[in-house]
This record gives structure tokens, sequence and C-alpha cells, in this order.
């Protein structure tokens, strides 16, 4: 019962004090459940969390999810569910209950104004220790960026995007698939 509580609680402070949604709390859960609490290795972490991106859902609940069912199979996985998502669940109730009087004030707009940049980096500090950690460099970081323009500036939709880039990227891999045996064989 003690374990479970312990990965309730894990979860809760990182749901708890993360703003920024999903992404900024990455590195809070790759610190506690890898460095901290050493329930996985970096590389299983990495793995998981590869999973998680690609499976629908919030990538912090899906996170939880594999963390709890790795640790303690359902019941893991309802404690570290309730656990990430019960103070996100709490702070909107409260905000539901008080920000109807206050939605018009001009202050209350400035300060959601002047979060906008801090969530900004707080999913960008992320993205990039997993991009390296994924293997990006300079010379790949370009793909980013162009898909972030595609996407910002000619407004198409990044489903488009994706599926561009998913394509390119088979093609890539046959014909340095095919380049490499050609040189070795």
């Amino acid at each position: 019962m003690r374990f479970y509580f312990q990965l309730f609680w894990s979860f809760f402070k990182i749901g708890a004090f993360t703003f920024g949604g999903g992404y900024a709390m990455i590195p809070l859960i790759q610190k506690e459940v890898v460095n901290r609490k050493k329930w996985l290795e970096d590389e299983e972490f990495m793995d998981m969390l590869a999973i998680a991106q690609s499976v629908p859902g919030p990538i912090s609940l899906n996170t939880a999810v594999f963390v709890g069912n790795k640790m303690r199979g359902c019941k893991g996985c309802l404690m570290t569910s309730l656990g990430i998502i019960l103070p996100s669940f709490i702070v909107i109730l409260l905000i539901a209950l008080v920000f109807t009087e206050f939605k018009d004030n001009p202050d209350v707009e400035r300060v959601f104004k002047g979060i906008r940049p801090a969530v900004v980096a707080l999913i960008a500090a992320p993205l990039w220790g997993m991009g390296k950690k994924a293997g990006m460099t300079w010379k790949t970081l370009w793909i980013s960026v162009a898909a972030l323009f595609v996407i910002w500036l000619l407004g198409v939709s990044p489903v488009y995007v994706v599926m561009v880039t998913i394509a390119v990227g088979i093609v890539y891999y046959r014909y340095t698939l095919k380049r490499n045996r050609k040189n070795n064989g």
C-alpha cells in the first residue's frame, strides 16, 4: 500500500507544480522516475516516451500510465493516473468557480498574456533535451524548423506535414539502405 502512495504522490507533485502542459512535465517525470526513484533506466524511459507520444492522449498521462503499469500493473496505472490528473482537475475546478467574476479584468488578461512566453520556454527546453537524446543535430534541426514555418506561416495542417515527413523519411531510408548495400556489396 505504501508503494502505491509513492506512485500517486510522485505524480501528484509533478502535476501540481508544473506549468505548460505535458511536454513541460517530461523532464520532471524523468528526474523523478529515472534519477530519484530509479524505477526506470534512462533508455527504458526514452523508449516509453516514444510510445507515449505515438498513442492518442496527453503525453503526461500516457507516460504516467506506462510508469504505473511497469511498476504495479493496473493498480499502478490507476495511482499514477490519478496523481497526474487530480491537480489539474482541482485547479481547473477552482478557476471555473472564480474565473467568471474576474474574466473581464484587464489585470487578469495581462497576467495570462505574460504567462505565454514562460509556457513556450517550458515546452521548448524539454523538447530540446529530448531532441539531443534522440540524436538531433544542427544538421537535422532544419526539418523541425521547416515544419514549424510551414504550419505557422503557410497555415498547412500538421496532419499533412506529418504525412509528408513520414513519406520523405521512408524514401530517404530506402535510398540510404540501397546506397549502403551497393557500397558494401
